[in-house]
């Protein structure tokens, strides 16, 4: 694909805004960019950070020897910046790059799966990365506090209903500010606020799923919703689904007995809506609207008979929203959080 002046452009302030409003990023600081030329976004964002970070370091991982990536990885100072631009993961023997960096308080931004994604989605993904701070912080803000007050909520899917009759975890946010959390950075776009039931048995009612990530963590989209049926926090029963969706759900009844529902997720991204997509699960996790996710794993709230670590599957689905309520206050409609 021929990158349109347009498109450049456009990625190149993305990656400025983000640069300087999410990671504060000055020159004071070192930055290096690790990154390939293996799909249409990888090159767009390597040029981005070009002229976003114009002191860098630039590293083609392809070009490079695993030995001198890690030296200059590990002359970085805490607080330096990190850019990783991977068509498909970096790895560099048992050195997580990421996991690493972050131990030693080096900031760091993952652009991941890139090669997931097609051409024709590269507008959506760019469009994806603009960062407005006001909105991220102020509705990511808000929904934490309503979720964390919150002691029951109902999601209606095109007139079905799931109920929560209960209080919900602690809400995590991913909303670029990251002042309060031990790390600085994780993977781009960004735009979430996720929680789940404080009782998972408290779950139960029908919901409409409208797509669901596929066994290659591509996102799949049937010609129509897919309907759960839902008893004490675990799917009972479905309609509508189609062969690679049943495929999915024998995957986690095979590896975990059951189809236990966990993950609530609030995506704030509206770059990404229900007709306006990309392939990669993990990039469009972030659309504005409602996610669950399938399966026992959930590593970021323990519960009682759910060891850490122990689930196989964290599948995301999701739901074809019409309304969200939380102690029957409406905070999301018309495609949009009102809080």
């Amino acid at each position: 694909m021929e990158i349109e002046e347009s498109l450049l452009v456009k990625a190149q302030e993305n990656i400025k805004g983000i640069v300087k409003d999410v990671f504060v990023h000055t020159d004071q600081h070192n930055a290096v960019v690790v990154y390939d030329t293996n799909s249409t976004i990888s090159n767009l964002l390597y040029k981005a950070y070009q002229e976003a970070l114009p002191t860098a370091i630039f590293i083609d991982f392809n070009e490079s020897e695993p030995e001198e990536i890690l030296e200059i990885l590990g002359a970085l100072k805490e607080s330096d910046f990190v850019a990783l631009i991977q068509s498909k993961n970096f790895r560099l023997d048992a050195f997580r790059i990421r996991v690493e960096l972050f131990k030693r308080k080096i900031k760091v931004i993952e652009h991941p799966h890139l090669n997931r994604m097609s051409d024709a989605e590269v507008p959506c993904y760019i469009d994806a990365l603009e960062y407005d701070k006001e909105y991220y912080r102020g509705v990511g803000q808000a929904l934490k506090a309503k979720i964390d007050s919150s002691n029951s909520g109902v999601i209606d899917s095109d007139g079905e209903l799931l109920f929560y009759d209960c209080a919900f975890e602690s809400a995590k946010l991913n909303i670029g500010d990251y002042s309060e959390m031990a790390n600085t950075g994780g993977q781009f776009p960004i735009g979430e606020v996720f929680t789940e039931a404080k009782d998972l048995e408290s779950l139960h009612g029908r919901v409409k799923i409208f797509i669901f990530s596929d066994v290659s963590y591509q996102i799949n989209k049937p010609d129509i919703s897919a309907t759960l049926i839902i008893e004490k926090g675990q799917v009972v029963g479905t309609e509508n689904t189609t062969a690679k969706f049943d495929e999915i759900l024998d995957l986690i009844r095979e590896g975990e007995g059951s189809i236990w529902v966990r993950e609530l997720g609030f995506g704030l991204n509206r770059a990404f809506s229900k007709t306006r997509t990309v392939s990669d699960t993990g990039t469009y996790e972030r659309m504005c609207g409602v996610h669950l996710s399938l399966g026992k794993k959930h590593g970021m709230y323990g519960k009682p008979g759910f060891k850490r670590g122990d689930g196989k599957f964290h599948i995301d689905v999701f739901v074809d929203t019409t309304t969200v309520k939380l102690d029957n206050e409406v905070i999301f409609k018309d495609e949009n959080w009102i809080v």
